[in-house]
């Protein structure tokens, strides 16, 4: 596609607030013209090669999913790169940020070349890979940062591995900041949440079930964040999901650190109670929270303190899942019911549609430093069509995944892609 005119959109632009009627035109996988609609809702359109009317509905960047698990090498009869790939361009994800937490995991520029090279042949959306903080993600020894950043990793993560060492921490903290490597942390004190599977409380004691301390996630970011003040390291807090975070979260960035933070979309439209009768779709790490606790990452997101959501996209099969709950693995696919779930939170009123594209799209391009995630002159083309009104229910078995753990299983959504663009090319929709 050359050179292709997308007109009477309803323009998402998060960058700058705001939600326009307009046109967008492409060509050579660039955003090279921006038109917005006159107050009589006309414009002045020159031709183009090809010409796709949207019919009103809305057009936004492409979604940039950090912390995508995707089971190549070691586990591909849980995802691979062409199922996840095809499941995020229907999603309207155009990035997927691969975590390292693969058989064998990424530790070493070999693998790293070998999980981009992949990638780039059978996903048909980005693939940018992160790379593991200590080797094996065994929270000893570090691993060849400057290596790994020059074969591509784009950020440093033992994902839910917790390194307990601080001393081998600060040195992964020490290193990554001379090298302005960005570090990913899943905060968790590890003693306190060890062989929990729910949220600690009346409803973990009614179910038997052992629970997880919401204080645990607190400490752990409290001392990741003395050992950031200490290092000046560029971190991100990957998956926070307490209100009792959020406090050391507003001091470290008040500070004047370089520190983000991100939440799972399971965590902002779903709590503890949606477990029910031990259904272990929803075992999830961290578990989830009480109700108090999801309004509140629901304001964080909307204030602007917590920056990125996520679909934290893990893929496990039948036989981890169909186990008593405390012994089932934990996780849930995400990559296709990210942006549906998502608009509950715009058909509730907690956030508007430039809102939540800040925090799909704009801000996890700003933390990777990637030009995506904007719609404006000179921006990859990486774009998608969505109409967030239209009503849909979820059938797993119909999700383009390998694995089939959603918790949104024939739950009713409103929300749906109807075409992904990247880099200019259509990658899902009519003619894809």
């Amino acid at each position: 596609m050359t050179d292709t005119l997308l007109t009477n959109a309803r323009l998402i632009d998060p960058e700058n607030g705001t939600t326009n009627l307009g046109a967008i035109r492409i060509a050579d996988g660039m955003i090279v013209e921006v038109l917005q609609g006159q107050d009589d809702g006309s414009m002045e359109v020159l031709p183009a090669e090809g010409v796709v009317d949207v019919g009103g509905k809305c057009l936004a960047p492409g979604i940039v999913d950090i912390g995508v698990k995707i089971c190549e090498p070691g586990e591909r009869h849980k995802e691979s790169f062409r199922t996840a790939g095809l499941a995020a361009a229907a999603g309207g994800v155009t990035t997927m940020v691969s975590r390292p937490d693969t058989i064998p995991t990424i530790d070493s520029p070999e693998t790293l070349e070998f999980v981009s090279r992949r990638a780039n042949e059978a996903a048909p959306v980005h693939v940018l890979p992160m790379a593991s903080l200590t080797k094996n993600r065994a929270g000893r020894e570090m691993v060849e940062i400057g290596f790994l950043k020059d074969a591509g990793a784009v950020a440093f993560t033992d994902c839910d591995h917790v390194i307990s060492d601080t001393k081998v921490l600060s040195r992964c903290l020490t290193y990554a900041r001379s090298l302005n490597a960005l570090v990913i942390a899943h905060p968790q004190e590890p003693i306190l949440s060890s062989g929990g599977s729910v949220t600690s409380g009346k409803f973990a004691s009614l179910r038997g079930l052992p629970g997880v301390a919401p204080m645990a996630e607190r400490i752990g970011l409290e001392r990741d964040l003395a050992l950031v003040e200490m290092t000046r390291a560029r971190y991100h807090a990957d998956n926070l999901s307490t209100a009792a975070s959020l406090p050391a979260l507003q001091r470290a960035k008040s500070a004047g650190l370089d520190v983000t933070a991100g939440v799972n979309i399971h965590h902002l439209t779903l709590n503890e109670y949606d477990v029910g009768d031990y259904r272990t779709f929803f075992k999830l790490k961290p578990p989830l929270r009480c109700e108090d606790d999801r309004l509140a990452m629901v304001e964080a997101v909307a204030s602007g303190l917590i920056d990125i959501i996520s679909s934290m996209h893990t893929p496990q099969d039948e036989e981890s899942k169909r186990l008593p709950f405390h012994e089932a693995a934990s996780g849930a696919v995400g990559l296709e019911t990210l942006l549906p779930a998502a608009l509950r939170l715009y058909h509730a009123d907690a956030l508007d549609l430039p809102t939540l594209f800040r925090a799909l799209s704009l801000n996890p391009s700003k933390r990777l430093g990637l030009p995506t995630g904007r719609l404006t002159v000179g921006a990859p083309a990486d774009l998608i069509v969505f109409d967030p009104d239209q009503p849909i229910v979820v059938d797993r078995f119909k999700l383009r995944s390998k694995s089939k753990n959603t918790p949104f299983d024939e739950q009713r959504l409103q929300g749906r892609v109807l075409r992904t663009f990247v880099s200019g090319e259509q990658v899902y929709g009519p003619d894809a």
